[in-house]
């Protein structure tokens, strides 16, 4: 997720109305509201409200319409197919902070109404199992935060911004938002002329009409509803090749495009790095979203990374620093996004890979040793366990605070873990799972479990002691091949 500037200058993450469909006492209104409608969830440890059991998503198509100011709701609609795995009397999305004005059902008018931070929707017949829903729902999508919520729509200087990890796609839109249902997306963004508008995947078209612009793009890969990317602002984009043809493109504020250019030059080297390191690049393109916010984090959204401006403007900020942030939400691209985790739980996969090819980068490109790194985290692991939990059973989110479960024992305490299976197994053996780990989880969901039992295969001996130890301990186990090291009192 976000990574933060941790280690070298604290920044803070800022906070940013209605609750879905507001009648006076904050219900959805609906024609015919169900007699018993009751949010869901699939019992995620960390986020047990998230996600809905019963079908699958198989693609969304989502259509906004931008008013011209980033303080006004925008006209929505989404399209979602899906297939259910059950019976079905009513369908349960995730939705809030918008205003739902109809829903059909493969075609036929819906009742719905609201249930929590769900919209409950009852089809006019049950539906069957392994039927193929067709699922339409005319809404807004406001971007002005509720006060004490986050993410969602992100308002910049000129335009909007997405920021959904871990729980907040369904502020923007009715979804499935919980990464272990991904999905295929097209976007249909329309916004008036002197607006240019990104999303993820590659261009499909535009359309210019009365003094507007439609543009739509899609993906060729599933992805998760916290990774979902638009961007609509006075921006450019501009274009590069990356290895093997791989089209790169970022988007800027047109103001800052030569201010900004000497940095974005970087990413074509940066993947090739990391393909010598993990295997092909898992997408159809990528680039770097530039905006003019302040959000306190950057976000690996697929194929188009959110950072801030600032990232790149702040002179206290080291250049290998810098170009380290780049490769960490790059990495995510195969870390998290390519491969996402089948719980919240699952997140050290993330953003310990993340946290590892950003520290090595930054040993090979910056001078700055690996194992000096891995030393300080040492130091400080029993104190984050104890705080936040092991790196593979991290408490859950504070009241309130959501995202809180991004703490540092799933960033450096988590890369400490890679760093002592390295250490544990041999550098081939290691440089090998990684790359087998990248090649067989391609385009899915992954859990822990998955992750030992390749690394021990790769290794050819059983590592669950191992990984129990340093995955699950509230102590920090000793450090293969350094006795010496010691972890602080916590």
């Amino acid at each position: 997720m976000p990574h933060t500037l941790r280690s070298l200058i604290p920044r803070a993450r800022r906070a940013r109305a209605a609750l879905l469909a507001c009648a006076v006492a904050g219900g959805l209104i609906a024609a015919s509201a169900p007699r018993s409608a009751e949010p869901q969830g699939i019992g995620d440890r960390l986020y047990p409200s998230l996600g809905n059991p019963g079908y699958d998503v198989l693609s969304y198509d989502l259509s906004f319409t931008y008013p011209g100011s980033n303080n006004k709701p925008l006209t929505a609609v989404t399209r979602i197919r899906a297939r259910a795995v059950q019976r079905l009397e009513s369908i349960n999305l995730d939705f809030t902070h918008g205003t739902v004005a109809s829903v059909d059902v493969n075609g036929a008018p819906a009742d719905f109404t609201s249930a929590g931070e769900d919209l409950v929707i009852t089809p006019a017949a049950p539906l069957p199992k392994g039927g193929v829903l067709l699922l339409t729902v005319r809404h807004t999508s406001d971007p002005v935060s509720d006060k004490g919520r986050e993410g969602g729509w992100v308002q910049t200087d000129d335009g909007l911004v997405m920021a959904n990890q871990a729980d907040a796609a369904h502020q923007v839109f009715p979804c499935n938002d919980h990464p272990f249902d991904k999905a295929l997306f097209t976007f249909h963004v329309t916004a008036p002329d002197g607006y240019t508008a990104v999303a993820n995947g590659l261009p499909a078209g535009t359309r210019h009409t009365h003094g507007a612009t439609t543009w739509t793009y899609r993906t060729r890969h599933p992805m998760a509803t916290e990774l979902a990317q638009v961007s609509i602002g006075r921006s450019v984009v501009l274009h590069r090749q990356g290895p093997h043809g791989l089209p790169v493109r970022d988007v800027v504020p047109a103001k800052d495009e030569a201010q900004l250019e000497p940095w974005l030059a970087k990413t074509p080297g940066q993947i090739a790095w990391l393909e010598k390191k993990v295997g092909p690049y898992p997408f159809e393109t990528y680039g770097l979203l530039v905006a003019q916010a302040r959000t306190g984090f950057e976000l690996e959204t697929q194929t188009l990374s959110l950072f801030e401006k600032g990232v790149f403007s702040e002179p206290a900020y080291p250049r290998w620093y810098v170009e380290s942030v780049m490769v960490h939400e790059l990495a995510h691209q195969w870390f998290g996004d390519s491969i996402s985790p089948r719980t919240w739980s699952d997140l050290w996969l993330n953003e310990g890979h993340a946290t590892w090819y950003e520290a090595l980068y930054a040993e090979e490109g910056g001078h700055r040793p690996l194992q000096e790194r891995m030393k300080a985290a040492y130091t400080l692991s029993d104190r984050w366990r104890a705080s936040g939990g092991p790196p593979a059973a991290p408490e859950p989110p504070r009241h309130g605070q959501k995202i809180s479960i991004f703490r540092p024992n799933v960033y450096d305490g988590s890369a400490l873990v890679l760093y002592a299976l390295r250490q544990e197994i041999g550098r081939p053996a290691f440089e090998r799972l990684e790359r087998a780990w990248t090649s067989l989880h391609r385009d899915g969901t992954s859990t822990t479990a998955d992750f030992e039992q390749l690394a021990s295969r790769e290794a050819g001996r059983d590592l669950s002691v191992f990984f129990q130890g340093w995955l699950y301990g509230r102590k920090t186990p000793p450090m293969p091949g350094h006795p010496d090291w010691k972890s602080g009192p916590v």
